[in-house]
C-alpha cells in the first residue's frame, strides 16, 4: 500500500515564503500532519530547496511525519538523507506541454541522481485560473464536474496514475467537482488543495476528497491555524 492512501492531510511549505513569525519546522511538524510536501511555483532556487527540506526532515524525526520533495524545474531539486520521496506534478489539463512532459524530461536529462523507488507523480487538474500554477502552466481551467472526472478517470486508467490532485491553489473550491473527481476513481487517492483555512473548510473538502492539503495558511496565519484544519480533514474522514 502507497503511504499517502493512509493520510488524511498533508502540509505544502513554500521555500519561497518564511514560516509565520517565530515558528519552526518542528512547530510543522507537531500539528498532527501526515506528511510535509516541500516545494513552490515562484521564486525556487536550489538553496531555498535544501534549507526547508533539511528543516523539515530534522523537524520530523520527532512527530512521524514523512517529508516529500513536489519538484517544480528541475535546477532545483535536492537530494537530502532521510527525505522520503519526491512527488512529481503532471498538470493533465495543461495547455503548455512542458508541464505534461517537457520539465520531466529535462529534470532526468540534468539530473542522475534520481532514486526512482522513491519516485511518484501527481495528476494534476489546476481549476483556479488567477493562481500562479494555472498562469505558469496555460491551464485550461473552464472545466465542468464532468470534465474533471474524465480527468480523473483517464489519469488513473489510461496513465497508471496512484494519486489525482484537484488544485484550487488560493482559493476554496466547488464541492461538487471534487465529489465528481473521487467518484470517478477506483482505487487512486484523491488530494485537495485551495482555500483550506479553518477546521470547517477542511472538514468540507475532506468529505469528498481522500487528502487535504494545506499550504499559504501554514505560512500566513500559522501552526495554531494548520492543527484546526488537521482536526477538520480527520474528522471528515472518521
Amino acid at each position: 500500500m502507497n503511504a499517502w492512501a493512509e493520510w488524511d492531510h498533508i502540509v505544502k511549505v513554500d521555500p519561497d515564503k518564511t514560516l509565520f513569525e517565530d515558528e519552526t519546522f518542528a512547530d510543522v511538524c507537531a500539528t498532527g500532519t501526515d506528511a510535509i510536501e516541500v516545494g513552490g511555483t515562484l521564486g525556487m532556487t536550489e538553496e531555498k530547496m535544501a534549507e526547508y527540506v533539511e528543516g523539515c526532515i530534522e523537524g520530523a524525526r520527532e512527530h512521524d511525519v514523512a517529508v516529500y520533495i513536489e519538484p517544480s524545474s528541475a535546477g532545483v531539486v535536492v537530494h537530502p538523507d532521510g527525505l522520503d520521496g519526491y512527488l512529481v506534478p503532471i498538470v493533465f489539463n495543461a495547455g503548455d506541454i512542458a508541464w505534461v512532459t517537457g520539465a520531466h524530461k529535462e529534470w532526468v536529462r540534468i539530473d542522475r541522481n534520481i532514486d526512482w523507488d522513491i519516485t511518484h507523480t501527481e495528476a494534476y487538474i489546476v481549476m483556479n485560473d488567477e493562481a500562479s500554477v494555472a498562469s505558469y502552466t496555460d491551464a485550461d481551467c473552464d472545466l465542468s464536474p464532468e470534465d474533471v472526472a474524465a480527468y480523473a478517470e483517464v489519469a488513473e486508467q489510461m496513465f497508471g496514475q496512484d494519486i489525482v490532485y484537484v488544485e484550487y491553489s488560493g482559493t476554496l473550491g466547488d464541492p461538487d467537482v471534487v465529489r465528481a473527481a473521487h467518484d470517478a476513481l477506483d482505487d487512486a487517492t484523491l488530494f485537495y488543495g485551495g482555500g483550506v483555512h479553518d477546521y470547517d473548510s477542511a472538514y468540507q473538502m475532506g468529505q469528498h476528497s481522500d487528502v487535504v492539503v494545506v499550504g499559504d495558511l501554514v505560512h500566513d496565519e500559522g501552526c495554531e491555524a494548520v492543527r484546526a484544519t488537521v482536526e477538520g480533514a480527520k474528522d471528515a474522514r472518521s
